[in-house]
């Protein structure tokens, strides 16, 4: 099946640049390109893609107002931020809007199209090497009490999962963390997403902080 695709960024030659990657390979496609967050919000309505490459900084609506817009609609694309180091910011409340991934300008371009590929498979993606200190930064900014979370129906082992999930532990080091087969961790996983009504890991990571299960950075 083809990954179809909406560039939303203000900069034509950074779309470019993705469009043309995309355009060489056979499992995606660019469906449409938006240079504003509302033609991305217009664009996500209209061709229903299965992601959206999504830029923070846009004139008129940002792109933090767009993912919260897009995300909400049935059915909602998937949405991954474009951002540079110093929007930091601006990534945490991208997270809270509902995007599924974050990723850097300056990661090479099949790197972001193989992220593309995994989101749109139904994970979760943060680029590699700032996944700890994004989720320990983001952590400390939660805009709710910790501990407001309700994790009503959640087993003892899967608070362990959601704690080290929180910690930014991937399955293969929540299995060797707990003893158990990654087949094990991950079905954990997938346990918690359907019992938290969990769109993916990154949402995953905001309910073990709410929770109260992880401390936020110092």
């Amino acid at each position: 099946m083809t990954i179809r695709v909406v560039l939303a960024d203000d900069q034509p030659l950074i779309r470019a640049g993705l469009r043309t990657v995309i355009a060489g390979t056979p499992d995606a496609d660019v469906v449409g390109e938006a240079g504003t967050g509302a033609q991305a919000v217009r664009l996500a309505r209209e061709l229903r893609p299965d992601v959206v490459l999504m830029d923070i900084r846009m004139p008129g609506m940002d792109g933090i107002e767009a993912t919260q817009m897009i995300t909400t609609g049935e059915p909602a694309p998937r949405v991954v931020i474009l951002t540079t180091f110093d929007d930091d910011d601006n990534v945490y409340a991208a997270l809270r809007a509902g995007a599924s991934g974050f990723l850097v300008k300056d990661m090479a371009l099949e790197d972001i199209l193989a992220a593309v590929r995994v989101v749109a498979a139904g994970d979760a993606l943060i680029a590699p090497g700032v996944t700890r200190r994004l989720i320990g930064e983001f952590a400390a900014r939660p805009p709710s009490t910790p501990g407001s979370r309700d994790l009503g129906g959640v087993t003892g082992r899967e608070r362990e999962v959601l704690t080290l999930v929180g910690r930014g532990l991937s399955n293969a080091e929540i299995a060797a963390h707990l003893h158990i087969s990654p087949g094990t961790a991950k079905a954990h996983v997938a346990s918690l997403l359907a019992k938290l009504g969990a769109r993916d890991r990154v949402q995953l990571v905001i309910a073990a902080y709410d929770a109260g299960l992880v401390a936020p950075a110092r």
